[in-house]
Formats: structure tokens, sequence, C-alpha cells
């Protein structure tokens, strides 16, 4: 099992700095499935094997959200799928972009919403097993690398300065392409505490020092607002070989 943990903690390092140097909407999105399945591992590693399966069932929900999002995206934007291209999306697709942003704040687990539910659960219940510092940090790290590169794909997609894209079409009076989204973005809201109720008919009792027990929402709200004050600066020259090492997946093809 400890092995399984090393293992899982830096899978999920790995993929979500990985995907802070992407730039293909698609890698971003699979990358971030790299880093729940490694939270996944993590959680059964930790011997909490029903908590794995319900952050399976509820990460399935919104991720299959946001891979239909991503695909709405591309689809509009000419069949791009250059991050840098887009900008400024909100204004022709307004209700992906309430839905897609509803999967990533999922996703980062935000609270209330359903990977809130399955995640903190997991974080949690690592805190009390308490295996060290060191898995601990990581384990933070990690939540906090989710939250940076969620952050950048909204900001670079959605609010930032227009990329000079191809023309975009309006694609939202298409109701087959909007219409599974808006079914999922409700799934996406409800399906944390009704899974939780199905999963677990016995409440979890969880005893944590405050510091921890506030540690998850500390490190996402940071790194929120880390990568907000970061989103005005350009990669600079300095980062060549960082981006080039992580762009190439830690050269983990070769």
């Amino acid at each position: 099992s400890a092995l399984l943990l090393f293992i899982s903690i830096m899978t999920m390092f790995m993929s979500g700095v990985v995907a802070i140097f992407e730039y293909d909407l698609k890698k971003i999105i699979a990358l971030s499935t790299l880093s729940q399945l490694g939270m996944m591992m993590f959680s059964i590693s930790l011997g909490l094997y029903e908590l794995a399966f319900f952050h399976l069932l509820t990460h399935a929900l919104f991720k299959a959200l946001l891979f239909l999002c991503a695909g709405v995206l591309i689809h509009g934007a000419g069949n791009t799928q250059d991050i840098r291209s887009f900008g400024g999306l909100s204004l022709n697709f307004p209700l992906v972009t309430v839905c897609m942003n509803l999967a990533n704040l999922s996703l980062c687990g935000v609270p209330f919403l359903a990977g809130f539910y399955s995640k903190d659960l997991i974080v949690e219940l690592a805190c009390q097993y308490s295996w060290g510092i060191f898995i601990l940090l990581m384990m933070f790290i990690c939540l906090s690398l989710t939250v940076l590169y969620s952050v950048r794909l909204t900001y670079l997609s959605f609010v930032g300065p227009y990329g000079g894209g191809t023309s975009i079409s309006v694609c939202e009076s298409d109701y087959s392409l909007v219409g599974p989204v808006v079914i999922l973005s409700f799934t996406s809201l409800v399906s944390g505490p009704i899974l939780s109720w199905l999963n677990f008919p016995v409440p979890v009792l969880i005893f944590l020092p405050a510091f921890l027990k506030w540690g998850a929402l500390f490190f996402v709200g940071v790194s929120l607002l880390v990568m907000l004050s970061l989103q005005g600066l350009t990669y600079s020259y300095k980062w060549g070989a960082v981006s080039k090492f992580s762009g190439l997946m830690w050269f983990l093809p070769w």
C-alpha cells in the first residue's frame, strides 16, 4: 500500500504540473482526469475503497460535463483546440461558460458541489490517518494544482483577451449540443449529496484539529487568488526549460 500511495501522489503531482503548462483544451481536461485517478488510487492505498468508488461516480458526472463543454467550444471556435486562440468566449457561449465553470468548481472541491463531497472526505480521512507530514503536504499541493489549472483554463478561454482565433459561430441555439450539457450540470450540482446518502447510510465521524479541517478550503482559496494574480503575466523565457519538460509529460513517452 505504501508503494501505491507514493505512485498515486506522484501521479497527481505530475499531471497537475503538466496541466499548468499545457495549451491543448482536451489535453488539460485529460490530465485533470489523470490527476483525479491518482486521487482515487490514493484513497485505495489508504484502504478507503468505498470512498474511491464514490469519487469515481461523482467525478464521472462532472468530467463528462467538462468534456462535452469542451466539445461545444471546439465546434463553435472553428475546430481549434488551442486555448491561446480563445478568449472572451463567455460573450458567445454564456450557457456553456456557466456549465463549464460549474464543472470546474466541482472539480476543485468548492463546497456543496458534487466534487466536494467525495474529495473533501478523502482529504479529511487521509489527514485523520496521518501518514506523515510529507504525504499530507503533497496531497494539499496536488489540491492546489487542480485549482491552478482550472482557473487558468477558465481565464484563457472565457475571461481573457481575445486570442485572434478563427471566426466563432454561435452554436448554443442547437439543442442537441446544449441539452446534454444542461442535464449534466444538474447532476454535477446534486449528485454529490444524493450519492453520499445512498453510499454511506451511517454518517462518517471525523476528528481533526481546526487547521487541518480548514486546510483543504484554505489551499483552494489561496491557489485561486495566486492564479488570478498571475494571469496578467505571460510565462517568460526563464520558464522555457520547465515548460518544455512539462509539455513533454516529464519525458514519459520516451
